[in-house]
């Protein structure tokens, strides 16, 4: 092995000037700031709701159980903050689903591709979310999970399933 000396070039900003920049630094961050976000996150029960929310929270996949009532974390991105609300998706809770509605910026409707036999359901439900007042401005997500399994609809097929092309005039 061979050693190799690194010269460090010399700094050439005065102290006054790096006090500056930190200056401007902190005023610009304070002006920008976080941007909040609250995310509502439902679907039919088993669709792998909780397992996507811990994956973005934590970045792997961890085991989970039904969720009865909801799990709630905070997701940073760059200057983001997202708070998503992951409710269960049991038939007795869905209609507790409006109850989450207000101050929603964003929804992520998760679908379980390989659940064929539950589609016409999860169209149902998110025709009401979408009819619903307090969810008229919030940008939707339809998450296709489990699109590895060997029976899953593709994306088209989850899209045509669900008429998702009229709510992209939303």
């Amino acid at each position: 092995r061979q050693l190799v000396k690194v010269n460090r070039p010399q700094e050439t900003s005065s102290p006054e000037a790096r006090a500056m920049g930190l200056a401007f630094t902190k005023i610009w961050q304070r002006m920008i700031g976080k941007t909040e976000m609250r995310i509502l996150m439902v679907g039919l029960d088993a669709a792998g709701k909780t397992t996507i929310l811990y994956k973005l929270k934590l970045g792997e996949v961890v085991t989970t159980i039904p969720t009865i009532g909801f799990n709630v974390e905070t997701v940073e991105y760059k200057n983001l903050s997202f708070t998503v609300w992951d409710v269960g998706g049991q038939d007795k809770i869905r209609p507790l689903w409006r109850h989450y509605y207000q101050g929603t910026n964003g929804l992520i409707y998760v679908i379980d591709s390989n659940d064929r036999d539950r589609i016409e359901d999860a169209r149902e439900e998110l025709n009401k979310m979408l009819n619903e007042d307090e969810m008229r401005d919030a940008v939707v997500l339809v998450f296709a999970n489990k699109q590895d399994l060997p029976n899953a609809m593709t994306a088209a097929e989850v899209t045509e399933k669900l008429g998702t092309w009229a709510a992209r005039t939303r």
